[in-house]
């Protein structure tokens, strides 16, 4: 018999006490053991419109709600008893007519009745009251047929509700909807048009892509000890159609996936790596990301989608683009890199001018120079400096003015060199030299999270290691987190992504809006230098929630009151500490947001952190605290700006770093900040 376990199951499976997870593992341990459940407890749950649920025992007052078919076993829900035989008593399981996946669907005569929600309003600085939804507004879906409805997943007693509700009866109504009905009925509501994915019915309808997004088939005991190790939220194994084709493909030249955050890129990486593991046994996979937390969080998430450790994770490597780099460079080079920090990097450049007595030029547009320039693009001659397109760059350099300025940077690389330093640059720049020729590869495949954050000398590496295979290049990343690296084309370094670039559209991780809020920092359609554009207008998310809240305040003491406020209503709501994250923009910054939380208990459990920090985690509720003017956009950024091109791209790039720290929050967002704030936070304000 095939044992599944659902998202029902392991979501209501986080919210019991420890005791009583012991108590349920137990049970569904000897469940997986004897499905027929010889020797356990079970009765049918008669009030249920499903002959196929039952209830089984697993102590005085938990009970798990299962569901048997021919030869299936689904673990489908635990709770307190009572609450248990009524999850199951207003649902039933069974395949979509038209789709053929597997539904776990509410029984629409057992819906209590369905109302909009009460308006939340966003305040800024003070609360206004939210516009009542008018009389006469208008049904969006009125016009769809059965059979439309019914392609995208739509239980068939649930059409007319669909075709009489307004868009905020419908944000209700999408709560009680399967998971890919709801997201293809929000895409239609923002783009006028239903998703169409060509999915061939499946002859057992647990396998189909929608069915396995919400169901998992568990196969061993070792894999349902993963299953019930992790939050099903932290599985990443549940894939929408989009992603799923995307995960599927295959390309024969660099690929690139966008979107917003938190529609899953990060997940449609980590499966391209196991599904390339898998089909290959003797592939060498490297699955990077920016930094070495959010490599470590995915390794983590490879381990839980292939259980199968020693046949599949060992096959991939998983690293920083840096930690990767080290490595790569000590075996080919004998020796780990020393690399100069920005600090030593910047006494260099300002000691190399003062000998040479340059005048004319800034010191801060001598630093900037060197690091978006000659080290950026690993320039190593005057005759590279006269003839390289310094693109972004509106103070114009003729051929004279590059004449008298590359000695300087000839003297910043012999300064380092003479004390034994490295740029990070460096380290890629003579990697790709040593790499670039070899017919022998380290691996046959590359894919890269966050790969809007790559730099030329990175994106010059990652192209000099990868084989000349289909599918050797795939990346992950959105234009509107790029938050570290000035624009550039990947074009002019070969890697030229257009004709193989995805946009996913559909948001899981963040609230309709929160997500909304925090798309008004950015605009609509992005383009990058290529001319390869995200479009992040269509995006839609998946559930709703309290809309964020900003709010200034005439004091310091006044913000931390009302941040401590925020959290403690968190935590009395059930948000456990763990599950919350307090952002500033610098280190510095920090002991405002711990005086904030001082008092609330269990506060050493919440994270604390700056927002370039904040890049790939998430939280159920997140203060994003101290936005103040001069410290969004940060007045020390702002005075090193170069030259024009340089503040335009810093002015842009603070905000986006907004936008990555507010888009952490998954149901709640507080924004404060000391009078008169930050301008960026008009902008956040919904219409």
């Amino acid at each position: 018999m095939k044992f599944h376990l659902a998202e029902t199951f392991t979501t209501a499976y986080d919210k019991l006490t420890g005791q009583e997870q012991k108590a349920v593992k137990a049970t569904v341990f000897d469940l997986q053991l004897d499905p027929s459940g010889r020797g356990l407890r079970m009765h049918r749950i008669d009030n249920s419109n499903d002959p196929n649920f039952w209830s089984m025992r697993v102590n005085r007052d938990v009970r798990l709600i299962i569901h048997k078919t021919g030869d299936s076993l689904l673990v489908a829900y635990v709770d307190h008893h009572d609450k248990a035989y009524a999850w199951a008593e207003r649902r039933r399981i069974e395949a979509h007519p038209k789709t053929g996946a597997i539904q776990i669907v509410e029984v629409r005569e057992r819906v209590e009745e369905i109302a909009p929600p009460e308006q939340f309003d966003f305040v800024y600085p003070a609360e206004d009251v939210a516009p009542e939804t008018p009389a006469s507004a208008p049904k969006h879906f009125a016009a769809l047929a059965d059979d439309a409805l019914l392609s995208v997943g739509v239980p068939s007693d649930w059409l007319a509700d669909i075709r009489a509700a307004t868009e905020d009866e419908f944000f209700v109504l999408a709560e009680h909807l399967p998971s890919e009905a709801a997201e293809a009925l929000l895409e239609f509501a923002a783009t006028g048009k239903l998703p169409a994915f060509a999915i061939e019915p499946t002859s057992d309808p647990f396998e189909h892509p929608d069915a396995q997004r919400r169901i998992r088939l568990i196969s061993d005991s070792e894999e349902l000890e993963q299953a019930l190790a992790f939050p099903w939220e932290k599985w990443g194994v549940f894939l929408h159609p989009a992603q799923r084709k995307i995960v599927d493909q295959d390309f024969n030249g660099p690929a690139r996936v966008a979107g917003s955050a938190g529609t899953g890129k990060t997940v449609v990486a980590i499966h391209r790596a196991v599904r390339l593991a898998r089909e290959n046994p003797n592939a060498r996979i490297f699955l990077g990301s920016f930094s070495d937390p959010l490599a470590r969080s995915m390794e983590r998430k490879i381990a839980v989608l292939a259980p199968e450790t020693s046949e599949v994770t060992r096959r991939v490597t998983t690293a920083s683009f840096q930690a990767i780099a080290e490595q790569l460079f000590q075996l080919e080079f004998g020796a780990r890199p020393r690399i100069a920090s920005e600090k030593v990097i910047r006494q260099t450049v300002e000691a190399a001018a003062a000998d040479l007595n340059l005048s004319g030029f800034s010191n801060r547009f001598f630093v900037s120079e060197w690091t978006n320039v000659i080290d950026a693009w690993g320039v190593g001659s005057s005759d590279e400096y006269a003839n390289i397109a310094r693109m972004g760059r509106k103070s114009r350099l003729g051929p004279k003015q590059r004449e008298l300025l590359w000695p300087l940077f000839e003297s910043v690389r012999q300064k380092l060199k003479a004390a034994g330093y490295l740029t990070s640059a460096d380290v890629f720049t003579e990697l790709a030299d040593r790499l670039t020729e070899k017919s022998a590869k380290p691996f046959d495949h590359i894919i890269l999270d966050e790969a809007q954050d790559l730099g030329p000398a990175e994106l010059r590496f990652f192209a000099a290691i990868s084989s000349d295979s289909d599918n050797a290049l795939f990346f992950a990343g959105d234009l509107g987190q790029r938050i570290f690296q000035h624009p550039y084309s990947w074009k002019s370094l070969g890697v030229d992504v257009r004709g193989r670039s995805s946009t996913l559209k559909v948001c899981y991780r963040t609230s309709r809006q929160i997500r909304s809020a925090a798309d008004n920092l950015l605009p609509l359609h992005l383009r990058d230098v290529d001319g390869v554009e995200e479009a992040r207008s269509g995006t839609v998310s998946t559930f709703e929630g309290p809309f964020p809240i900003v709010e200034i305040f005439a004091s310091e003491a006044e913000e931390a009151t009302r941040v401590a406020a925020f959290i403690s209503s968190a935590i009395t709501d059930g948000v456990a500490p763990k599950e919350i994250g307090v952002f500033v923009r610098t280190p510095s910054l920090t002991p405002r947001a711990r005086d904030a939380i001082s008092g609330i208990d269990e506060s050493a459990e919440i994270t604390i952190a700056n927002m370039h920090l904040a890049k790939g985690l998430e939280f159920r509720a997140v203060a994003v605290m101290a936005c103040d003017e001069g410290v969004l956009p940060l007045d020390d950024r702002v005075a090193d700006a170069a030259d024009e091109a340089e503040l335009d791209d810093i002015y842009e790039t603070e905000r986006r770093l907004l936008y990555v720290a507010c888009t952490r929050a998954r149901d709640r967002l507080l924004v404060t900040a000391s009078a008169p704030g930050s301008e960026y936070l008009h902008d956040l304000k919904l219409d």
